[in-house]
C-alpha cells in the first residue's frame, strides 16, 4: 500500500484518507445506484486503483454548481433545485479520477476520466451511506471541500467491494 492514499469501501459507503497507516479522516459518501462496473455508460462506480488526476473548484463558495467541470455561477438552493427536477448536481468541488489500471479502469470502453467520474459534493438534502449516484462518488459539501484541501492531486485511491 502507498503511505498516503485514499480508500473507499463501496459495501461500507465510505470514503477514507489514509497516513502513514493510520486512518486519518472518514466519511460516509454515497457511490453508484447501479453497484460496481467499469462499463463506459453503466452508470456503475469504478473499482481499483485511481488517482486524482485534477482537483476544481479551489475557492469557490459552498454549494456552487458545476457543469463541464466549470462554475456556472449559481449556487445550489432547493428554488434552483425546484426549477431543474432530475439534474444530477455537482457542487462545491470535485476530484476527477483517472483509472491506473490500463484494462480495468483504464482505456477503452473502462476508462474512469473519460467516464468523468469524481468525487463531488451534492445536496445536503441527499442520503449518505447508501448507493444513490450515477457512478461518481457524492459527499457532503463541508466534507468534499475538507477533503480538497488535504489530499494533492496525483494521491493514489482505491476503491473496492
Amino acid at each position: 500500500m502507498p503511505d498516503h492514499y485514499l480508500h473507499i469501501s463501496l459495501p461500507a459507503q465510505r470514503l477514507t484518507l489514509w497516513r502513514h497507516g493510520e486512518p486519518v479522516l472518514r466519511y460516509a459518501v454515497s457511490t453508484a445506484l447501479n453497484g460496481a462496473g467499469e462499463g463506459t455508460g453503466s452508470e456503475q462506480t469504478p473499482r481499483g486503483w485511481h488517482r486524482i488526476r485534477a482537483k476544481i473548484g479551489a475557492g469557490c463558495a459552498p454549494g456552487t454548481v458545476f457543469v463541464g467541470r466549470r462554475p456556472t455561477g449559481e449556487c445550489y438552493t432547493q428554488a434552483l433545485a425546484d426549477t431543474n427536477p432530475g439534474r444530477d448536481w455537482i457542487l462545491s468541488r470535485i476530484l476527477w479520477l483517472c483509472g491506473n489500471e490500463p484494462g480495468k479502469n483504464r482505456f477503452g470502453d473502462v476508462d474512469s476520466m473519460r467516464r468523468y467520474i469524481y468525487i463531488h459534493g451534492c445536496p445536503d438534502s441527499e442520503p449518505m451511506g447508501e448507493p444513490r449516484s450515477h457512478g461518481c462518488i457524492r459527499m457532503r459539501n463541508q466534507d468534499v471541500i475538507e477533503l480538497f484541501e488535504r489530499v494533492p492531486a496525483g494521491m493514489p485511491l482505491l476503491i473496492e467491494e
